[in-house]
C-alpha cells in the first residue's frame, strides 16, 4: 500500500471522529462547501508557491492540496481507485481530444 493509500484509509477512518481531536472530522462536520472551498484555498497556495518557483513551498502546498482532495474525495463517497479508473479510461487519449468529447455547458 502507498502512502496515498494510507492517507485515504486515515481520512475516511477520521471523517466520524471526534472534531475536538481531529481535523477531518471538524472539517467534515462544516459540510461539503467548507471543504471545497479548503481544497480551493489550498489550490491558489500551491499555484502561488508555483509562480514564485520556490520548490519547498510548492512541495508542501501540493501536498496540502493532495489532502485536501482527498477529504473532499472521502465526503463524496469517491475513492482513489475511482480516479485512477478514470485516468485509465483516459490513457492513450489526447487531452485535446478528450476535452472535446466532454458534454458542452449551457
Amino acid at each position: 500500500m502507498d502512502t496515498l493509500d494510507t492517507l485515504e484509509q486515515t481520512i475516511r477512518a477520521r471523517r466520524t471522529g471526534d472534531p475536538a481531536s481531529s481535523y477531518v472530522a471538524k472539517l467534515t462536520g462544516k459540510g461539503r462547501a467548507k471543504i471545497a472551498e479548503k481544497l480551493g484555498e489550498e489550490a491558489i497556495e500551491t499555484v502561488i508557491a508555483a509562480v514564485a518557483q520556490d520548490k519547498a513551498a510548492l512541495t508542501s502546498e501540493a501536498a496540502d492540496l493532495i489532502f485536501h482532495l482527498l477529504v473532499l474525495l472521502a465526503d463524496a463517497d469517491i475513492t482513489l481507485n475511482d480516479v485512477r479508473a478514470e485516468l485509465a479510461r483516459r490513457e492513450g487519449v489526447s487531452g485535446l481530444d478528450e476535452k472535446a468529447s466532454r458534454p458542452k455547458e449551457p
